[in-house]
């Protein structure tokens, strides 16, 4: 692999991965589909790092959209950040519990049917979330304890690539009937934490292991891809917070459901011929 294959797979895997964290579908498991799709891997354990790095461009993406909100939450009564706290334990617990089996079973040989099936749940979520935000029965109230616990717990189920975490936690507020303007900044808020966590507890373990040195060792290859990903990654993860704002106010989920069906139907269609590994 040379230095501009090196940049261009950096740039698809940062666009991807700012689009996809914030749109309904998946960063996680467009990362998995994509690495294997175009064999993109700078060895030695350089691309734990770059797969790290890039989640922290789209951190940068959501603090700077959500800054105000962010330093509103440290102002009394406090009632979101502590709905924050506990919406986040969740998917703290079962990261540390089984993230490790999750991502394993992703790496094997079965994992492009798995995404297939984690795509098409989201789908089929994302479809309900439209009949239950435009049901003219459907009586708002604001945000509060019973929509951030289903919220919290839906982002704990969107640890299984393909099972998208913007997606299933704004399912779960809609569902539980919160404002689609309170359940869209909640959600998005709800991820600072979540990535923030991920990003240290992976640097960590990858700090701490062998082949941080061999990746170190990587020099310009791994530096170029970081550096690419995190800046493609934060610019267009602002972009896809802005489009889904819009998105979930006017609870348009269905093309987003349509895409992930197709997605669905090309993991089966690899698996079925045996394209990869």
């Amino acid at each position: 692999m040379n230095i501009w294959d090196v940049i261009w797979k950096s740039i698809v895997l940062g666009t991807v991965q700012g689009l996809t964290e914030f749109l309904p579908v998946s960063s996680s498991g467009h990362l998995v589909f994509l690495q294997k799709v175009m064999g993109y891997d700078l060895g030695g354990g350089s691309m734990t790092f770059v797969n790290v790095m890039l989640h922290f461009g789209t951190l940068i993406a959501v603090c700077t959209v959500f800054f105000k909100d962010i330093l509103g939450l440290f102002k009394k009564p406090f009632k979101t950040l502590l709905m924050l706290i506990v919406a986040t334990i969740p998917a703290g617990v079962v990261g540390v519990l089984f993230n490790d089996k999750i991502e394993a079973l992703f790496e094997g040989e079965k994992a492009f049917l798995l995404l297939a099936l984690c795509f098409s749940v989201t789908a089929l979520l994302l479809l309900g979330c439209e009949l239950v935000a435009k049901s003219p029965k459907r009586k708002e109230r604001e945000l509060g304890w019973g929509n951030a616990v289903p919220m919290g717990v839906m982002q704990a189920v969107a640890l299984f690539p393909g099972i998208s975490r913007s997606g299933s936690t704004i399912v779960a507020g809609t569902v539980s009937g919160a404002k689609t303007k309170d359940v869209a900044k909640f959600s998005f808020l709800m991820s600072i934490p979540v990535i923030l966590g991920s990003v240290l507890v992976e640097l960590y373990g990858f700090l701490k292991e062998p082949q941080f040195s061999e990746a170190a060792n990587g020099g310009l290859y791994t530096a170029v891809g970081v550096l690419v990903g995190v800046l493609f990654a934060a610019i267009f993860g602002f972009l896809a917070i802005k489009v889904m704002l819009k998105v979930i106010g006017k609870a348009n989920y269905k093309w987003f459901s349509l895409y992930l069906i197709l997605l669905t139907a090309a993991c089966i269609w690899i698996d079925v011929l045996g394209i990869m590994v």
